[in-house]
C-alpha cells in the first residue's frame, strides 16, 4: 500500500504526517486508520478500504491484495467477460439473453425483458 500510495503523489513518510493526513481527508476517513494500517496495526474496515480505493484510484480489490490481508488466489478475477468481438467489428456483442444473465433479470421476468430491450437494439 506504501508504495502505491508515493506512487500517487501522498508523502506519507514525512514526519508531520502531511501527506497521511491528505490521503485521509482524499479516502473521506479519519487519518488514524491510515496510520494504522500503514503501521500494520489493524485491518481497515470495508468502508475504509472503499475510500483509499476511490483515493488511489484503484479497485477495492487491489487495496485488499496490497494491504496484505488476501491474495490474489483469494479474490480471483472473473473471466473475461464480454467475449471478444466479431472479428472486424470493433464493438463486444452480448445478446439480450447474455445480458438478462449478468442483470440477474428472473426467470419468471426474461421474456419481459427481452420483449422490452429488443426494440432498442441496432437494426441489422
Amino acid at each position: 500500500m506504501e508504495d502505491l500510495m508515493r506512487f500517487r503523489g501522498y508523502d506519507i513518510d514525512h514526519p508531520r504526517g502531511g501527506g497521511r493526513s491528505k490521503i485521509a481527508d482524499d479516502a473521506g476517513v479519519h487519518r488514524a486508520a491510515v496510520t494504522r494500517l500503514l503501521q500494520r496495526q489493524s485491518m481497515p474496515d470495508l468502508t475504509t478500504m472503499r475510500g483509499l480505493a476511490r483515493a488511489l484510484a484503484v479497485p477495492v480489490r487491489d487495496v485488499l491484495i496490497r494491504s496484505g490481508k488476501l491474495t490474489e488466489d483469494d479474490l480471483p478475477l472473473p473471466a473475461t467477460y464480454p467475449p471478444p468481438a466479431p472479428a472486424g467489428t470493433g464493438t463486444p456483442r452480448v445478446t439480450l439473453e447474455e445480458a438478462a444473465e449478468l442483470l440477474g433479470v428472473p426467470d419468471e421476468r426474461r421474456a419481459l425483458f427481452l420483449q422490452v430491450a429488443a426494440p432498442f437494439l441496432p437494426s441489422e
